[in-house]
């Protein structure tokens, strides 16, 4: 019977020390701890902007010279003279080197000597025929006599014919002694020295000579660009830019000469050349460059900074900066990437601020801070230290 009371107290004792614990715990007097929100985001931004933007085909090339020519010997002989230095700049018409000519000077004596006596002949037999032409009407001479007469004057203009034409053939390779530049450029290494007998049939001739004022390139775009081009050639020339191999350094600017009229199948690319004044020569045979067919030029083109553009599983996207200061995921449409500056098709609008640098810290909504001047760069250049670190 003692027991019960003893039950109920210890109950009393346990639900007092619940409702001391609770009171404790939550305390609806007391007030709750304010959530502090996240530092903002330092980034650096820039506007979109808006202005007419060039539409290029980009591809490689080679240099080579508009017109190339090895300047062969038409005769053999020694060469008495050496007329250039090698890598000269000669004009077209320029000596090179000299055949010696005197065999051939001989040559062109004795054919004028055969020539002089056949003509001699020739006198002799037309005044025969002149004096016998009469005798025949009178009867003091036979018919044959006068047709015999006849067929020697015949033969003998024939024979000074061929004089003639022997000695225009030995004056002609008498000119082939002098060996002369076939076109304007810039003579090659020499392949024979002075002395030395040269020949039609050597490989190499004396030296090549390459026409670099104006100069050509033949580049390279893939299949798929031909109808694009074709489009703007109806419409008239189309430019090309010369760029270094690092694709900083304009070399020259050209206009397009012609599209292949085949299709490398073997690459699915379509060849094409152009042409350069290259007054500066920085174009030179063999180089390779990077071309830049201009297609067309966008009228309001929406430009931004290449770097502002990032990839994600879903395509381009950028961030924007909204007036509340937070960053805004939105996907774009990239129509170019040229000189560091994005054309976007689609997703932005004139004058909004997109984030250049500082992207790999944001998320969608987070507040940012727009760095100016100084801390932007450095900023800029702390992003690409902490990229650049795998």
């Amino acid at each position: 019977m003692r027991k019960r009371p003893v039950i109920v107290a210890a109950l009393l004792i346990l639900i007092g020390g619940v409702g001391f614990a609770a009171k404790h715990v939550y305390d609806p007097s007391e007030p709750a701890a304010a959530s502090v929100p996240p530092p903002a985001v330092p980034v650096v931004a820039g506007e979109v902007a808006s202005h007419d933007v060039p539409i290029y085909l980009r591809g490689v090339g080679t240099v080579i010279a508009y017109n190339n020519v090895v300047v062969h010997s038409l005769i053999s002989g020694p060469i008495t003279k050496i007329a250039f230095t090698q890598g000269q700049t000669v004009k077209k018409g320029d000596l090179l080197a000299q055949i010696d000519p005197d065999p051939y000077q001989a040559e062109i004596d004795q054919i004028i000597a055969t020539r002089d006596r056949d003509q001699a002949q020739l006198v002799n037999a037309q005044a025969n025929l002149d004096r016998y032409t009469p005798l025949l009407a009178k009867g003091f001479a036979t018919s044959q006599l006068v047709a015999t007469q006849k067929a020697q004057v015949i033969q003998l203009q024939a024979t000074i014919k061929a004089d003639e034409a022997l000695l225009q053939a030995a004056q002609i390779n008498l000119s082939y002694s002098r060996l002369t530049s076939p076109i304007d450029g810039v003579t090659g290494i020499r392949q024979i020295d002075e002395g030395n007998i040269i020949h039609p049939t050597d490989t190499f001739g004396l030296v090549d000579v390459a026409q670099v004022q104006p100069i050509s390139l033949i580049f390279t775009l893939p299949e798929d660009t031909l109808p694009q081009i074709q489009r703007q050639m109806a419409k008239g020339p189309l430019t090309v830019f010369a760029y270094s191999q690092d694709d900083k350094t304009k070399l020259d600017e050209g206009k397009l000469l012609l599209v292949d009229n085949q299709i490398v199948q073997t690459t699915g690319t379509v060849r094409l050349r152009a042409t350069f004044p290259n007054a500066r020569n920085q174009l030179w045979p063999g180089a390779l460059v990077n071309a830049r067919l201009l297609l067309d030029t966008r009228t309001g083109g929406l430009t931004i900074a290449g770097s502002a553009v990032q990839q994600g599983p879903n395509g381009s996207y950028v961030y924007v900066i909204a007036p509340d200061g937070t960053a805004q995921m939105r996907p774009v449409t990239v129509a170019q990437l040229s000189g560091g500056q994005a054309l976007i098709d689609s997703g932005l609008k004139a004058n909004e601020t997109v984030v250049v640098d500082g992207q790999y810290r944001l998320v969608q909504g987070s507040r940012v801070q727009v760095l100016v001047g100084k801390a932007a760069d450095e900023a800029a250049l702390q992003s690409a230290v902490q990229q650049a670190i795998p």
